[in-house]
């Protein structure tokens, strides 16, 4: 049979997309997410979010009301989608931060912002608004923790769905003919260099990586 592991915990019915695929599935945490208690700075015209776990610490703030009376931009379906349900107003979102910062450059040039990060994330943006002298502050919601683990058995395909997830893994074992799944461009860019068997999955979620994974085997 073929054995495939994610390296994020997958929900149950994540789990069930599996079910009539005569795919062994293993799911373990190769990294851990904790929140960061934080006091906010002068909020800015609008928030920044690029991640579902920011959106997840903001939640737990004393200030959450406050920041839900700013308008918002951000990256990825899911954050959007959380962000939304949670009361929040969004008004922009792209699945890359590249993207982003496009749209920001077209449209917000004369606004402030306030970008809800997290510990491992990349420059893209910083760099975009001090480029463009922009206002803007920096609030860290989390810390993202490596949580390497050697797997004793081999494994055909991996999922993997963020950067960090493909550093943690590789601490400890080995790529070598594996398939590599992946949730976008910048988690299949952390491969480079270590394997060319690499399969994006057409949207930026866990379910479009599962889909993914489960039509390529199915094909064989």
């Amino acid at each position: 049979m073929i054995s495939i592991l994610s390296t994020k915990k997958l929900t149950l019915t994540q789990k069930k997309k599996f079910e009539n695929s005569e795919l062994n599935l293993v799911d373990k945490n190769f990294i851990k997410i904790k929140k960061i208690a934080f006091q906010l700075d002068p909020l800015n015209d609008i928030c920044i979010f690029t991640s579902k776990n920011a959106v997840k610490s903001v939640l737990k703030n004393n200030s959450v009301q406050l920041i839900k009376t700013k308008e918002c931009i951000c990256v990825g379906i899911k954050t959007k989608q959380k962000l939304e349900k949670k009361g929040f107003k969004v008004i922009e979102y792209t699945n890359y931060a590249d993207e982003l910062a496009e749209k920001i450059k077209t449209n917000y040039l004369t606004n402030s912002f306030t970008f809800f990060s997290g510990s491992l994330r990349k420059n893209t943006l910083p760099d975009f608004f001090k480029e463009n002298n922009i206002k803007y502050n920096e609030i860290r919601t989390y810390e993202t923790v490596l949580s390497p683990k050697k797997t004793i058995h081999f494994f055909d395909g991996i999922l993997f769905f963020s950067p960090s997830g493909v550093e943690s893994f590789t601490q400890k074992n080995a790529i070598e003919n594996q398939i590599c799944f992946c949730i976008g461009t910048t988690t299949a860019k952390a491969l480079e260099n270590k394997t060319n068997n690499i399969k994006i999955a057409p949207e930026q979620t866990i379910e479009s990586v599962i889909k993914e994974v489960t039509k390529y085997y199915k094909r064989l």
